[in-house]
């Protein structure tokens, strides 16, 4: 007992209160040491959670955003291993798409990749399917989001101001990775074209012509650090829209938004991925497109053709990057919009 208990054995040659206050300090010590011995026990554990909550943080937070038509695979797998600390990480992510219609496609293709866990699709075609606590939970869980092509209208009403929307944040704010394609790209500007004024959606000709007529615009929806005063345009070669990110970036100015707007205008096959710098590299097939705005518009009037002179354009061909947070002193070009027509080609 002497051995194993020196201060136990100490305390029994005292009596009375000293005794009762020697115990007491070797009961306190000894709960003290216990709670220092289980908390490095937790610290070395990669993961918790409470009330079914991850809690530990990831390795970002990234983006990828898809200009439509086919993915770009390697965007999609730099995203997972960003999040889970690089390719060569021993950690694996959850993944959940979230989409209004379709399939779980993307399922398939997903599970494959490397150092992914867990994939689960989920169709989310209105209000009340985005205030369900079992989506929230599943979101919140999630380690990247992918949000797939749709109409972005459809999701701006059913998603804005919703559990989901909450849990989608909650998956940036520790770290994780956002994406998304087509629509699902255009949702995560800060000013995002929704298409809710028109059955089809605008394209350059109409826009050039009169920059108000069905266009409108949704504001305070995700809201992402290194997103901030842009606007997003997706399908952008094969369908010829730098009038319209043209137009989009004017309205801004105009109605008194932003002193300035930067476009992003993703070709299709193609994809930007954001680091958590705000570094943007193109990969897949093509181009993007960066169109700064940076004055108030000659002529932006509902009715009247826009002239709009000095649009700065930075062209950045798959494999080079673009940094969103300092803009380029260099590399970019002028076009003009004058009385609704270019001054020159714009590509």
């Amino acid at each position: 007992m002497k051995k194993v208990f020196p201060s136990i054995a100490k305390c029994f040659k005292n009596t009375g209160a000293k005794w009762w206050k020697m115990v007491a300090i070797f009961i306190t010590n000894l709960i003290t040491n216990l709670i220092r011995y289980l908390n490095d026990i937790t610290s070395d554990v990669d993961s918790t959670s409470v009330s079914g909550y991850q809690l530990r943080r990831l390795a970002g937070p990234v983006h990828i955003l898809g200009g439509g038509g086919p993915d770009v695979d390697e965007a999609i797998q730099w995203m997972i291993n960003q999040v889970r600390g690089g390719a060569n990480s021993e950690n694996k992510v959850n993944v959940v798409i979230i989409r209004a219609s379709g399939n779980d496609d993307y399922n398939r293709l997903i599970y494959a990749m490397k150092g992914v866990k867990y994939v689960e699709t989920l169709i989310i075609p209105n209000r009340q399917d985005a205030n369900r606590i079992d989506v929230f939970d599943k979101v919140r869980n999630a380690d990247v989001i992918f949000f797939a092509g749709g109409d972005q209208c459809q999701y701006i009403r059913n998603w804005k101001n919703t559990k989901l929307e909450v849990a989608v944040k909650s998956v940036y704010d520790k770290g994780g990775g956002i994406g998304g394609t087509s629509a699902g790209a255009m949702i995560q500007s800060e000013y995002v074209y929704d298409s809710c004024a028109c059955i089809d959606s605008i394209e350059t000709r109409e826009v050039l012509e009169d920059p108000y007529r069905n266009i409108t615009f949704t504001y305070n929806f995700l809201q992402w650090q290194h997103l901030r005063r842009t606007v997003i345009d997706t399908h952008f070669d094969t369908r010829k829209r730098m009038g319209r990110v043209m137009a989009f970036i004017a309205r801004q100015i105009q109605d008194g938004v932003a002193k300035s707007a930067l476009g992003i205008a993703i070709s299709e096959e193609t994809s930007i991925a954001i680091d958590k710098y705000g570094r943007a590299k193109v990969m897949g097939r093509g181009a993007a497109y960066f169109v700064l705005g940076d004055h108030l518009p000659e002529i932006c009037r509902p009715g009247e053709p826009l002239t709009y002179y000095d649009y700065k354009i930075w062209r950045v061909p798959r494999g080079e990057s673009f940094d969103l947070v300092n803009l380029p002193n260099r590399g970019y070009y002028y076009r003009s919009v004058e009385r609704g027509r270019f001054s020159s080609d714009p590509y």
